[in-house]
Order: structure tokens, then C-alpha cells, then sequence
């Protein structure tokens, strides 16, 4: 039996799991739950963060109280996030002042658009490494600042704070001692500069955002504080190993070589791959802070896919086009090739390369014999597609070729789509046995903030099976499929 586990908090965009993992890198135990997704408008997505809390308090009590022999060995609470989601809440009653507006939320896309015609991007790229786009933190937050009467002047009296989803739950586990963060969520808002590790004075008078709201920034394998909610079994247990979801799971995909690269299957989808250093970020890819350990920075370039799982979401959910995942991967293998049928899934707009927020989903190619198998082949494929698109483009700015692709995330579980991806690169394709990695990667950086591991050299040798898919597809084939989506995204471009 292991002497030492860690709890970790793994918070997305869908719901939220508990996992209790073993100093071997293993997970023993398990508990998830879901969360609602809320459209107040077309365009907009918002959570509740009352119910998230109360879904986090939820999965570590059950988890705890089925594994109760083992709690008084567990070493830390770890922490990992959907990264640009924002809350702002009461400093004195913790209630938040409005729904955490989601990171998917287009509702400031004029607004980000008036700030590009003031000339700010060039400014805010050069210290964020990001683009000013509805997707980060910054701008979500002027809009509640704007749209809440009254807020902005209590904000201006340190009345009221704001923070991304760790930092939310980090002062609701600490009883409202600790309004903390780390690096890597900092680095996704557009007011941390990214070079001198701070959050930047400038860059808070562009979004108009007082200081007084904002958290400390730590590094990523820190101890945060001690949890304090007394609803909670596990009391006074330190957290560190806070990290964004995406900076986890490529710390747990072992990519600590300068350009490894991994993908991450969410809702949305991240493409990252990793430079050690700062490199400057051209058209379409963004810089963020890979992670803070041991004392020093570490950066990874980073392109953005807004709707990846979510297409298989509505797939199944919406167009009720299969009852399980399983279906969807039998109907896509029905048929020999899609037959011209693409589906270009802009349902908030294209991130990388285009970014081009107000272009709309649409479905090309179809004729009458066109079926529900051609719409789900087509809506799998677009995932591939989309993540060819990030690939081609990290070539393009950096000269850095990506010779394999570490792939975690649910989606991974389908074949069709592993294969396709595979096909679509030209390049091995790596499935880690563990889907769960963006907590693995809490967890590794709690460990080693707690001495649990010595190094990442140690990490690399933990729990390390995979799968790994090859290229089956001739090129010119793929080259082709390729091509034809590219003709379908620029029929819908605005």
C-alpha cells in the first residue's frame, strides 16, 4: 500500500471529478459531477459558481468518504481549472456579484473589437503574449464592472474581487483567507505581463479593471494555504499543485523537451507545444506561462479550438443523432470516405488560425443521399481538421515540426477519431492510458511542492503506458480531405 495520496480537484468546463491519486502516479478512486450550462443569449455562456463550489465540497466528501482509511496519508489538494472563465464575487459575503461568464462567452467581441480600433493589441500582445479576443479573462470581467450598477465603485474601495475558477474556489476552500492564483491562469486574463511576472499597471488601465480586485500570483507548486470550510472532511489539508488545465495536462504528458506537443480533448480543444523559453507569438498562436516550479518560468505556444467535444455534445444531445459514443464511432465507419460532406463547427465563432468571432457553423457538401452517418463522420472529422490547422500553423511561425503528438481527453477514447487525426498528420499519434491528465498534472506539481517526488525525472518514469496510432492514410489522400475543408471554412469566413 502507498504511504502518500492526493486529492485532486480537476474543475472544467462540463463538470467536476475529485480523483485520488497514489504516489506511483495511479488513480484509485474517482467521483464526477456535471454542471449547468447556461445561455442567457445567443452567444453568451455563463455557469454558476455557487453550484460549482457546491459540486467540488460534493466530489471531495463522497471520494473521502469512501476511502476514509486513507485520508490521514494524504498529502495535499491539488487544483486544476477551465482557465479564462471568470467570477467576481463579494469580498465580506463571498456571494459572487454575477454568473461566471464562460471562457466559450462571446458577449465582448464589440468590445474587444472597439479596443483593437484604439490601437491596444500590438501593446497587450507584446506583455500578455495573447490577442485581445472575447475568449480571456480581461474584458469579461469589465463587462460585469459595466453592467452591474454600482460595482465599479466598490471595486475602486477593495470591496470586490475577481479571479478565474482556481482562485474562486481557492477562497471558498480557504474560508476566504487566501485570494490566491498561479502563473499560468494569470497568464490567460491579459493583465499579467507574462516578462516580469506581474500584473501589469497599464494593461489594468486599458480594461479599466482596479488593482484592488485582483489575486496574488504564485507559482504553480506553492502551497496556497490550508483548506477551512468546515462542511469539508478534509480540514486543514494544505493545497498546491494549482495549474490550468491545459499547462497541466501537457506537464503530465511529460512534454519537457522544447518543441513536444500535445492536444487536449475537452470541450474545446488546446493545442500546446512547449519552448522553455519566451517566443514570440505571430498570426494565430498565443505565449502563456507553461508553468512556475522550483523558482523558475517556463513558456509553450498554445492555439485555441473553441468547439471540439461539444460538437459530439450536440451531435448526441441536440440532433440526437446516437445514444452513445460508441454509435457515433460505428455510424462514422459505415461509410469509406465523407463523401464531400464537411461540417465546420463555428458555433462561437473560429479561434486559431482565423480568429474570426462571428463566423457561424455551417455544414457543406451535402446531397440528398447525404445521411446522418455523412453528419457525424463530418463532425468527428472537423475535430481532426481543426487540430491540423493549429499544427500547420506552430510550423509556420516557429520552423518547429512536430514529429508526434501526445493526445489526452475523453474524445481519445474514439478510435475513428485517433486514427483520422493520425491519418490528417502524418504522424504518430500518442494516447496516454489515463485520460485524466489535466489532474495528473496538478497532481505531479503538488507532489514535487511537497516533496513527494524529488524531480521531473522522477515523474517521467510514473504510469506511463500508452497506445499509439500510425499513419494508415496515403498522403495524397489526406492532402486532398484537407484541402476541401479548407474551401469549406472560407465559404463560411466573414
Amino acid at each position: 500500500m502507498s504511504d502518500s495520496y492526493i486529492l485532486a480537484i480537476d474543475q472544467s468546463t462540463s463538470g467536476t471529478k475529485a480523483l485520488l491519486v497514489d504516489e506511483k502516479g495511479s488513480i484509485i478512486a474517482k467521483e464526477t459531477t456535471s454542471h449547468k450550462q447556461l445561455y442567457p443569449q445567443s452567444g453568451w455562456v455563463e455557469h454558476d459558481p455557487i453550484e460549482i463550489y457546491d459540486n467540488v465540497k460534493k466530489v471531495i466528501n463522497s471520494i473521502v468518504d469512501s476511502n476514509q482509511s486513507l485520508m490521514r496519508k494524504m498529502k495535499t489538494l491539488t487544483i486544476t481549472n477551465q482557465r479564462e472563465t471568470l467570477v467576481i464575487w463579494d469580498k465580506y459575503t463571498s456571494e459572487p456579484v454575477y454568473n461566471a461568464i464562460v471562457w466559450q462567452c462571446r458577449r465582448t467581441t464589440s468590445m474587444c473589437s472597439s479596443l483593437k480600433a484604439k490601437g491596444c493589441e500590438e501593446k497587450v500582445h507584446a506583455k500578455t503574449g495573447l490577442k485581445i479576443d472575447p475568449y480571456f479573462s480581461a474584458t469579461k470581467a469589465k463587462w460585469i464592472l459595466e453592467n452591474v450598477p454600482g460595482l465599479k465603485k466598490r471595486a475602486e474601495k477593495g470591496e470586490i474581487l475577481l479571479g478565474t475558477i482556481d482562485s474562486w474556489l481557492i477562497w471558498k476552500l480557504t474560508n476566504g483567507r487566501v485570494h490566491a492564483t498561479d502563473v499560468t491562469n494569470a497568464s490567460r486574463t491579459l493583465l499579467f505581463n507574462i516578462h516580469s511576472l506581474c500584473w501589469d499597471d497599464e494593461l489594468l488601465r486599458i480594461f479599466e479593471i482596479p488593482k484592488e480586485m485582483l489575486p496574488e500570483v504564485n507559482f504553480s507548486d506553492r502551497i496556497f494555504g490550508m483548506v477551512e470550510d468546515s462542511e469539508l472532511l478534509i480540514h486543514k489539508v494544505p493545497i498546491a499543485g494549482v495549474i490550468g488545465d491545459s499547462q497541466a495536462a501537457l506537464f503530465a504528458q511529460r512534454c519537457f523537451n522544447k518543441g513536444m506537443a500535445k492536444a487536449t480533448f475537452g470541450t474545446g480543444t488546446s493545442v500546446m507545444v512547449y519552448t522553455n523559453e519566451y517566443v514570440q507569438a505571430k498570426e494565430g498562436l498565443v505565449t502563456s506561462i507553461a508553468w512556475g516550479f522550483n523558482g523558475n518560468v517556463h513558456y509553450a505556444l498554445e492555439g485555441i479550438i473553441n468547439t471540439t467535444g461539444d460538437i459530439i455534445r450536440w451531435m448526441k444531445e441536440d440532433l440526437t443523432l446516437f445514444t452513445t459514443f460508441e454509435e457515433a464511432e460505428i455510424l462514422a465507419e459505415t461509410l469509406d470516405n465523407n463523401e464531400g460532406v464537411y461540417l465546420v463547427p463555428a458555433f462561437v465563432g473560429l479561434g486559431a488560425p482565423y480568429w474570426s468571432p462571428n463566423t457561424k457553423a455551417g455544414i457543406t457538401g451535402m446531397s440528398r443521399n447525404t445521411n446522418k452517418s455523412h453528419l457525424v463522420r463530418a463532425g468527428l472529422e472537423s475535430i481532426v481538421y481543426q487540430v491540423k490547422d493549429i499544427i500547420q500553423l506552430i510550423y509556420k511561425e516557429t520552423n518547429v515540426v512536430v514529429k508526434e503528438l501526445r493526445v489526452d481527453g475523453g474524445a481519445t477514447a474514439n478510435e475513428f477519431l485517433m486514427q483520422f487525426l493520425s491519418d490528417l498528420l502524418g504522424v504518430k499519434v500518442i494516447v496516454s492510458h489515463v485520460s485524466e491528465l489535466s489532474a495528473l498534472g496538478s497532481v505531479y506539481l503538488g507532489g514535487l511542492g511537497m516533496n513527494m517526488w524529488k524531480s521531473v525525472e522522477e515523474i517521467s518514469k510514473l504510469n506511463n503506458e500508452k497506445r499509439i496510432y500510425s499513419p494508415k492514410m496515403d498522403r495524397e489522400t489526406s492532402e486532398r480531405y484537407y484541402a476541401e475543408w479548407m474551401k469549406a471554412v472560407h465559404t463560411l469566413l466573414i
